[in-house]
């Protein structure tokens, strides 16, 4: 039986091991103050998260020689250093800036227009470590943000997509359809793939991705989150690793996204996936568990057996259908079992559903 060791014990870690059962791959996820592993020579090491806390578990699966993509975790952890390979590589991004400790904010309104986002160079994800700074407002860099952040103009994209690819071990290159995502205050709350409309955008997202692979000699699976501009993608953030906007794949697509990732780690085969039907993802956020959710046709619940708070990442619901209508049947007896903002996500996946064609 191969072996796969993940940092991190949370949700990611949790559905890799469950990815890695009917391949006989044992993927053991390892929470950060865990003690030491009795880690074997042949085993492969991989992460959930990008970054993590110093512990003697941590230094000792960092340090294995299996580690697999050890040099790309800390290269794309920090916002400025992800920011310049975009830029090294010529692939579209915001105009940005580090921010130093002398940085002003009529220097950035100077560089980057009237409205800044800064955003921290580690961490902050679903919306977190982000300051607004508007002109209009007088607004000023928070004392905290100089020196540990970067700075990127205001975009005003269209709408926010996502493509999930995963590399092997001898550079083959596989890639998921792109996929639409609805975020509220910074959180991920939906996606919907495949949609026809995106179709066009596919070469050019997977040119983008598949360069970014290369280039890094990346093994597993990677996401790149864009805005759409126009006929135009640009990078907003990468991810090496499993993802959020990925989750849609674990019902609408032979090879999960997970399974991806452990077969990539593990030295296994990978093969192009086939995409089922189209499927809708529900994040469930802040929620309390509703197992009617379960008497709804189609609809798989992932729920990863946290404590309940507003805000947090408890689950989610993978709906998919062959036929349109009956994947619209199912999401409308679902938007009655979820509370606000739910109705909203709903609304917005029905427009989009309903415009997939167009």
């Amino acid at each position: 039986m191969k072996k796969v060791w993940v940092l991190g014990a949370g949700q990611l870690g949790a559905m890799m091991k469950h990815a890695g059962l009917p391949l006989n791959v044992d993927v053991e996820a390892v929470a950060f103050d865990a003690p030491k592993v009795s880690l074997g020579s042949d085993d492969a090491v991989t992460a959930e998260i990008e970054l993590w806390p110093q512990s003697a578990v941590t230094d000792q699966l960092s340090a294995h020689p299996n580690f697999v993509n050890k040099d790309v975790f800390p290269r794309l952890a920090d916002r400025y250093t992800q920011k310049q390979l975009l830029d090294e590589l010529s692939i579209a991004t915001a105009p940005w800036r580090v921010v130093e400790a002398e940085t002003t904010a009529a220097s950035l309104y100077s560089a980057l227009g009237d409205t800044v986002l800064l955003k921290r160079r580690t961490g902050g994800y679903d919306g977190r470590g982000q300051y607004w700074l508007k002109n209009a407002e007088s607004t000023q860099v928070p004392e905290d943000f100089l020196n540990q952040s970067i700075a990127e103009q205001k975009i005003p994209f269209d709408e926010e997509v996502s493509l999930v690819g995963a590399r092997d071990k001898d550079g083959n290159l596989f890639f998921y359809p792109l996929t639409l995502n609805l975020h509220l205050d910074g959180i991920l709350m939906a996606s919907v793939s495949p949609l026809s409309r995106l179709a066009q955008l596919q070469p050019v997202a997977e040119s983008m991705l598949g360069k970014l692979l290369t280039s890094l000699n990346y093994v597993g699976v990677m996401a790149m989150e864009c805005f759409r501009v126009g006929d135009q993608l640009m990078v907003n953030e990468l991810a090496p690793r499993v993802h959020n906007s990925g989750h849609w794949t674990q019902a609408g697509a032979s090879i999960s996204q997970f399974e991806y990732h452990v077969r990539a780690v593990a030295g296994l085969p990978l093969a192009p996936a086939r995409i089922k039907a189209q499927t809708v993802m529900i994040n469930l956020i802040g929620v309390e568990r509703n197992d009617g959710w379960l008497g709804v046709e189609g609809t798989e619940l992932y729920w990863y057996g946290k404590e309940v708070r507003a805000g947090r990442k408890l689950g989610h619901i993978n709906v998919c259908a062959p036929k349109q209508s009956d994947l619209c049947a199912s999401l409308h007896q679902l938007s009655s079992l979820l509370p606000e903002p739910y109705p909203t996500v709903f609304e917005w996946v029905d427009r989009n559903l309903s415009s997939s064609d167009k």
